[in-house]
C-alpha cells in the first residue's frame, strides 16, 4: 500500500471531514466503502468502533478526526491549518469542537425525520454499509431506518418538545455562517483553519446533501452553500500563499455565542454528570429541557479545551477572555470561568487513542473504548 486508505462511506459526517482535509493538503488517498463486517475488522484493530478509520501506509491506523488532523499537523506541517497565534488557534479548536458535537443532533434530525431524506440515506446504506447483510434490500433499508431513528433520535433527546430547538440551532449557525463568509473565503479568514473543517462535515455530507436541510440552506445562506463547494475543491496551492489569521476577524461575534451560550454549558453539565457517575445528564437549550445519554468523549473534548486555554500564558488568556466576552455577552463570560475550572479526577482519565500499530492495543484499552462506543457510535 503505498497512499492512505480512509474506511468510511460517502454519506458520513466525520469521513466527509477527513477527506475535505486531506483533499486541502494534497495528501493521496482511497476511500475504502465499509461495510459491516469491514467496520468490525476495523473496530478489532484500533479497539474503537467508529468511522472513519485512517490505515497509513506503514501499517499504523490512525482514528478520530480532529486526532488525525493534529497528526498531520504535526507531521507535515507543510501547508498548514492550524494559526500559529496560541490565542487565535484556542478560538479555532473551540469552533472545530463546537462544529463537530453540536451539529450532530441536528444533522441526524434531518436526516432520518424526514422522509425524502430518510428515503435517500436508507436507499443508499442498504448497498454500501448493510449490503453483506443475507437480507433482502427492502429489509435492509426499514431496519437501517428503524436503527438511526432509534439510536440518534429518540437516543439522542430528539421529540416533540425538543425539534424547535434543534431546528433553531441549524438556522441559527446557518445565519452565522452566512454572516462570517460574507466578506471572505473562510471562517476565520484568507486561510482555512480546523474551525472550517469542524464545521464542513455536517454542512457537506449532511445539511447541503440531505433534501430538506439543502433547500433551506439554498434559500437562506448562500455563502455557506459557496463555502462547502469551495472547501471540498480545494488544493494547496489555492491557500499556501496567503496569510495565517493572526487576529480574530469580524462577523464571528454570533458564531462563538453559540459556543459560549450554548455548547460550553452542555459540557459543564455533561462533565459533572460523568465525575458523578451518573448515566443521563439533563441540560437546557433555548428553555427547553433535554435528557440525553453522557458521554464520555465530550468529556474529553472539554477537558482538552480547557488544558489549552490554562496552559497558554497570560497575553493568550487575556485575548481570549477579551474575545469571549464581547462574543455572547454573560454567555461569553460564563465560558472564561469554565476554561479556568480544575479537570475533574475522572476526566484526568480519559484518553482518545490517536493511532493503534496493533490489536493488542486495542484489547489493553477495551474497557474505554467500550464506553466510547456505546455513547459515541460510527462517527469521529
Amino acid at each position: 500500500m503505498t497512499q492512505l486508505r480512509v474506511h468510511g462511506l460517502d454519506v458520513s459526517y466525520f469521513t466527509g471531514k477527513l477527506e475535505a482535509y486531506l483533499r486541502a493538503k494534497g495528501l493521496a488517498y482511497e476511500l475504502v466503502e465499509m461495510d459491516t463486517r469491514s467496520f468490525r475488522r476495523c473496530a478489532r484493530i484500533t479497539g474503537v468502533a467508529q468511522m472513519p478509520q485512517l490505515e497509513l501506509p506503514d501499517g499504523r491506523w490512525l482514528t478520530d478526526s480532529t486526532q488525525i488532523i493534529a497528526h498531520f499537523e504535526r507531521e507535515a506541517p507543510g501547508k498548514a491549518i492550524y494559526p500559529d497565534d496560541p490565542a487565535v488557534r484556542f478560538i479555532a479548536d473551540l469552533l472545530e469542537d463546537f462544529g463537530d458535537e453540536w451539529l450532530w443532533r441536528p444533522a441526524m434530525y434531518y436526516r432520518w425525520s424526514f422522509e425524502p431524506d430518510a428515503r435517500r440515506v436508507s436507499d443508499r446504506l442498504a448497498c454500501s454499509m448493510t449490503r453483506d447483510v443475507p437480507l433482502p434490500v427492502v429489509l435492509r433499508r426499514w431496519l437501517i431506518r428503524s436503527r438511526q431513528r432509534r439510536c440518534f433520535l429518540q437516543g439522542d433527546g430528539v421529540n416533540r418538545a425538543t425539534t424547535s430547538a434543534i431546528e433553531a440551532v441549524y438556522i441559527e449557525v446557518l445565519d452565522a455562517m452566512q454572516t462570517a463568509l460574507s466578506s471572505r473565503p473562510f471562517l476565520m479568514g484568507e486561510r482555512p483553519t480546523q474551525a472550517d473543517f469542524g464545521f464542513f462535515g455536517s454542512m457537506f455530507r449532511h445539511f447541503a446533501s440531505d433534501p430538506t436541510p439543502a433547500a433551506m440552506m439554498r434559500k437562506r445562506s448562500p455563502k455557506v452553500l459557496e463555502w462547502v463547494d469551495r472547501l471540498w475543491n480545494l488544493t494547496p496551492d489555492q491557500f499556501v500563499d496567503r496569510s495565517m489569521p493572526d487576529t480574530l476577524c469580524s462577523g464571528l461575534d454570533c458564531l462563538l455565542g453559540l459556543a459560549c451560550e450554548d455548547y460550553l454549558p452542555y459540557l459543564d453539565a455533561n462533565e459533572k454528570a460523568y465525575e458523578a457517575g451518573e448515566l443521563q445528564v439533563s441540560w437546557q437549550s433555548r428553555n427547553i429541557e433535554f435528557s440525553t445519554a453522557v458521554n464520555p468523549y465530550r468529556v474529553w473534548c472539554l477537558q482538552q479545551l480547557r488544558s489549552q486555554y490554562q496552559t497558554m500564558d497570560g497575553a493568550g488568556r487575556a485575548k481570549v477572555g477579551d474575545w469571549l466576552p464581547s462574543f455572547g455577552g454573560a454567555g461569553g463570560g460564563i465560558a472564561v470561568s469554565l476554561l479556568r475550572q480544575a479537570v475533574g479526577p475522572k476526566a484526568l482519565a480519559l484518553t482518545v487513542p490517536p493511532w493503534t500499530a496493533a490489536s493488542s492495543r486495542a484489547r489493553t484499552e477495551g474497557v474505554l473504548n467500550s464506553h466510547w462506543r456505546r455513547n459515541h457510535p460510527f462517527h469521529h
